[in-house]
């Protein structure tokens, strides 16, 4: 397996832990569309906000080694995001889903030398919808 792949593996797996942790539950990982592939899909419970019902979100992981040449963040630019936004779309339909959804963004940076957790930042509704 190439090292972008096995650094992007890794870097699901954090997330995954991540959000679980954050009270999200996953339905589905690596999701493949005809275009491109949905890291995971998961739900979140926001009855304890008031809103009484679940949202669906769709999570974009990017992985880096180091910020030395930009940051995971940078690399998700316009015509991924709309990649994206295509994708979970595609998924509403299919599966009729019909409450609120978004797409968000978890941004890992793992130490080339230490294979530890550097940083990690969720950016929420990185495409309006």
């Amino acid at each position: 397996m190439a090292e972008h792949n096995t650094i992007g593996k890794e870097g699901e797996e954090i997330a995954r832990g991540y959000l679980k942790d954050k009270g999200y539950s996953i339905i589905e990982q690596n999701y493949t569309t005809k275009r491109a592939e949905i890291d995971i899909i998961a739900r979140l419970h926001q009855g304890f906000l008031g809103l009484g019902e679940n949202l669906l979100v769709f999570v974009e992981v990017r992985t880096k080694h180091h910020e030395q040449y930009g940051s995971p963040e940078e690399t998700i630019d316009y015509q991924k995001r709309m990649r994206l936004q295509r994708n979970a779309t595609a998924y509403i339909h299919r599966t009729k889903y019909r409450g609120p959804w978004r797409i968000d963004a978890v941004c890992i940076v793992i130490d080339q030398n230490t294979g530890l957790l550097k940083r990690i930042s969720h950016h929420e509704s990185i495409v309006e919808n």
